[in-house]
């Protein structure tokens, strides 16, 4: 009776050898969001979708103000070059930071503790995030040159609205 949870288990992809259950090799993938599909028959969006819009999701640097503005293929490549031109500079940025940070973090209990490099140290971390926070500030700010008018007032309306929170 007690063997009977560990038999329903012993098969994992089909595999009835009685050996150890084996994990698959790879994560089931889910299929994309219907909106994000490249289906040639109805276009990049399906049949009655809207046009392109802001960057794809999970695109590397993708900007939340940005969904639901409906931006040309010329605006979609500006946005691109923008957000991988600063890919470098905040990865060097991100990088410093954590340099400075194991550091610190190696003087906690040292037996050669020296408060000037420690200050130093914790000024180089601060001076990374701060670098990285203008960037950021910077690069909404060339985004946002891209837009039309038009476009704009979309984003500045959509953060005037108050957040949802999904039903629970």
């Amino acid at each position: 009776m007690l063997a009977l949870p560990l038999a329903s288990h012993a098969a994992v992809d089909g595999d009835d050898a009685g050996g150890p259950p084996q994990a698959p090799k790879h994560a089931p993938l889910r299929p994309a969001p219907a909106d994000l599909r490249d289906d040639e028959s109805d276009g990049p969006r399906g049949p009655g979708r809207p046009g392109p819009r802001g960057p794809a999701f999970g695109m590397p640097g993708d900007l939340p103000f940005l969904r639901g503005v409906d931006l040309t293929e010329t605006q979609q490549d500006k946005v691109f070059a923008i957000l991988h031109g600063q890919a470098p500079y905040l990865r060097e940025q991100h990088k410093a930071r954590e340099k400075a940070e194991r550091a610190l973090f190696d003087l906690h209990g040292s037996a050669k503790y020296d408060d000037a490099a420690a200050a130093k140290l914790a000024q180089a971390a601060a001076q990374a995030m701060a670098n990285v926070t203008l960037q950021h500030l910077r690069t909404e700010q060339k985004v946002l040159a891209v837009l039309t008018a038009g476009q704009r007032k979309q984003v500045e309306d959509a953060k005037a609205r108050p957040p949802r929170i999904p039903n629970r």
